[in-house]
């Protein structure tokens, strides 16, 4: 391939993602408004007009914003690749530091921060203006900071080291570098899983044990009937940041733990927390953790093999607008330009977690009262504010969980 002919073919990737991106997001925005003012039959009388209305304002708000990034993201592409950009700021890394690992690592920490910087103003308004309109952003200044300091130290303790074991490997183990930075890869992702509730999350939110014994109790007898060894059951303190609730559980072999929010726990009944539990355990149950770990893998290797076929092709970097190659050079433009390409198959991924969603919910039904589960859905998609209308094909390519009129009905069929 010459460098011309990948640099249109570049092109046609990232305008079809661009234009398919921005089409579902304007059909998303267009179907919302046209059924803002009529619940769904399937919620009526479960969900006031107001509240219904309110989810409408809500997602259109939050897709005006994404428009402005969806267009903003691609010019920024544009300007570090074809643009220059990428190849302007390596060469004068290289003159500053030369050509070794330290330029490599800078390399990623300036394309990095001039990704955080690009993103900063549509991530300050998203948080303190849509989610604040809308009642759900709790998170103070002080505390935004104190986040960001801590995300950027975990990158830096973290990530900086990982990325300069990976740059050594594709540098030192020859043409089959990509099976042992894949190796890498698999080792530290498994080991993330094992120190994240323990070690990770509590540099974030405060996790206490549950005290409530009466539903303690209705939890540990769920979890017998699942067959489901945990480490313990916590609160989180969600409330600290936002109004929004979740449940979930963490961890890998014994140190999986249990852990809901407090807003959850202040709006759903005990029953009805059970049967959301019982949902997440269905994920357990049907090994959807591990399902994904194995296709993330796969597809990782899949990746990692591809860009080891591209970084030695002089076209794949000129052809993106780089003159000079390089190992952090291909990693980068290789992470930079893979989503154009990936995005028309998003359906596929998200079609398989959707699968998996109403698996869980199926598994859930059995363990507990369907009904206790359309309760509790019911109630945080009304005071989440979700969407009750989504558009069919915005949801195909953008949504991990089937629309809630699709598991209402699989949930009164069960």
């Amino acid at each position: 391939m010459t460098p011309t002919q990948f640099t249109f073919l570049f092109l046609g990737a990232l305008a079809l993602s661009t234009v398919l991106r921005l089409w579902l997001d304007f059909r998303h925005q267009a179907h919302v408004v046209a059924h803002r003012d009529r619940v769904p039959a399937d919620f009526a009388g479960r969900i006031d007009l107001a509240d219904h209305r309110r989810a409408a304002d809500y997602t259109v708000a939050k897709v005006r914003i994404g428009l402005i990034e969806i267009v903003v993201d691609t010019l920024v592409l544009l300007a570090l690749t074809l643009g220059g950009g990428l190849g302007l700021i390596d060469h004068g890394l290289r003159a500053w530091l030369g050509s070794g690992y330290l330029h490599g690592l800078a390399l990623f920490a300036c394309a990095g921060l001039i990704g955080f910087v690009v993103g900063l103003p549509a991530s300050i308004y998203r948080t303190f203006r849509i989610e604040a309109r809308f009642g759900f952003n709790k998170l103070t200044w002080p505390l935004w900071f104190a986040d960001l300091a801590k995300a950027t130290a975990l990158t830096v303790l973290i990530g900086g080291p990982l990325l300069l074991a990976v740059l050594w490997l594709m540098d030192a183990m020859g043409r089959a570098w990509w099976l042992y930075v894949w190796l890498l890869w698999l080792v530290t992702n498994l080991l993330v899983l094992f120190l994240y509730p323990t070690v990770i999350a509590p540099l974030f939110n405060k996790f206490t044990p549950l005290e409530d014994a009466s539903l303690k109790e209705r939890i540990e007898a769920l979890l017998a009937r699942c067959g489901f060894a945990s480490s313990g059951l916590f609160v989180m303190d969600g409330s600290k940041r936002s109004a929004h609730g979740n449940a979930y559980f963490t961890g890998f072999g014994r140190a999986k733990r249990i852990v809901f929010f407090d807003t959850l726990l202040a709006k759903l009944a005990p029953q009805e927390i059970e049967a959301v539990l019982a949902h997440e355990l269905g994920h357990f149950r049907h090994r959807h953790v591990i399902k994904r770990i194995a296709l993330s893998g796969v597809l990782s290797l899949a990746f990692l093999w591809l860009l080891g076929q591209l970084i030695d092709q002089p076209w794949f970097f000129s052809g993106l607008g780089v003159g000079a190659g390089g190992t952090a050079m291909g990693l980068l433009l290789f992470s930079l330009v893979l989503p154009v390409f990936l995005f028309p198959l998003a359906p596929l991924t998200s079609g398989l977690s959707r699968r998996h969603e109403f698996e869980a919910d199926a598994y859930a039904a059995r363990q507990t009262a369907a009904a206790d589960l359309i309760a509790a859905l019911v109630k945080l998609y009304r005071d989440n504010a979700a969407t009750l209308t989504p558009d069919p094909l915005h949801s195909l390519f953008h949504d991990s969980h089937p629309p809630a009129s699709q598991r209402i009905a699989r949930l009164n069929a069960s």
